[in-house]
């Protein structure tokens, strides 16, 4: 048997960071790799100045090593932990993150590019894990393009209680929050980067979302403010990355996932939309190609969560406010959605 670093990196795939369900590849803790023979070095690199951390991972990174690859002869594990003063200034860190200890799970929904019906699937997502009998919230953060609002058939404002704390509207069973409730719908946002900051974090802090099982973060399209806040605010178990067949989403979608790496967020998964059409006489249309999302996917070493197919009951649904989920539950379209909505869950375990 001959070793690569791909081998490796597979195993090292089986280690989960202490107190998370994702895995140390996963949160780009691995920063090299080298394999000589039936010899591995691996070099970790912390982002917490915790050094019974770094123990604890540099025996699990051994013995999985040693249980998955017979005939190895050496495993040596060098393990970074950094001085209090440098985990200070990375964003990455994933114990740094806060979040409200009520909310299960917090998963952005994310793509490098716009057009690619981002938040088409994050509605539809949301409204799907509710109908799986989970307590779900959505949160918009896309602070100059709002469209929640429409697409969940909701234009309230949100009400204040007590504790000076907003109150999310709730629309199809689902806990909202938009920029889109707080200004008039004409009316454009014109700030600078600190302000979209500031509101990122009322969203994640100042909200009473409750006992929530999943809160998703429709992002902005890009690698800007908004995303960066996100990930600096709050903890995160992970991003979906939404993206079309075509290789000029793919492109950019490459970008998203190196953001993700980059703050130490892990990847849930690749989900391609608007994957192919239906037409009336049952024939099968590519209409942008087909089979991009998964092929990047199998490239990067992600999964993929699945395809939403093109149909025009999608589009109506977030027309009218009523998502495709919530008004044909049965459907195809819908059931599209929830599948991709059960592989999720899968991933966060």
């Amino acid at each position: 048997m001959s070793l690569n670093q791909e081998a490796v990196l597979t195993v090292l795939r089986t280690v989960k960071y202490p107190g998370y369900s994702r895995d140390i590849v996963s949160f780009g803790l691995v920063k090299d790799v080298q394999v000589e023979g039936m010899a591995v070095g691996v070099l970790i690199e912390l982002t917490t100045p915790n050094p019974q951390l770094g123990e604890q991972i540099a025996d699990a990174v051994r013995l999985a090593l040693r249980d998955a690859l017979p005939g190895l002869q050496d495993a040596q594990v060098q393990v970074k932990v950094p001085t209090a003063a440098q985990a200070a200034t990375n964003p990455g860190a994933p114990a740094q993150r806060q979040r409200d200890p009520r909310i299960r799970r917090v998963i952005a929904v994310a793509s490098g590019k716009g057009g690619v019906g981002k938040s088409t699937c994050a509605v539809n997502l949301a409204c799907a894990l509710h109908a799986l009998g989970a307590r779900v919230g959505l949160m918009d953060a896309d602070i100059y393009g709002p469209s929640i609002p429409l697409m969940m058939g909701l234009n309230e404002r949100p009400t204040i209680n007590d504790a000076e704390q907003l109150i999310p509207p709730v629309a199809h069973g689902v806990k909202l929050i938009s920029m889109g409730f707080l200004i008039d719908p004409d009316q454009a946002v014109i700030w600078r980067g600190p302000m979209i900051q500031k509101t990122i974090q009322q969203f994640v802090g100042q909200v009473e979302w409750g006992e929530l099982d999943y809160l998703l973060v429709d992002l902005p399209p890009g690698t800007g403010d908004a995303q960066l806040s996100l990930c600096q605010t709050v903890a995160l178990d992970g991003g979906v990355i939404v993206t079309t067949p075509q290789e000029a989403s793919l492109g950019v979608v490459r970008k998203g996932i190196t953001m993700f790496e980059k703050v130490s967020v892990p990847i849930l998964g690749i989900v391609e939309n608007m994957s192919y059409f239906v037409a009336p006489d049952g024939s099968r249309l590519e209409i942008f190609g087909h089979g991009g999302g998964r092929n990047e996917a199998a490239r990067k070493g992600l999964p993929f969560l699945g395809e939403i197919p093109l149909y025009t009951a999608i589009r109506e649904g977030g027309d009218k406010g009523v998502p495709v989920v919530v008004a044909d539950p049965q459907g195809a379209p819908a059931r599209a959605f929830i599948q991709v909505a059960e592989a999720v869950r899968r991933q966060l375990g």
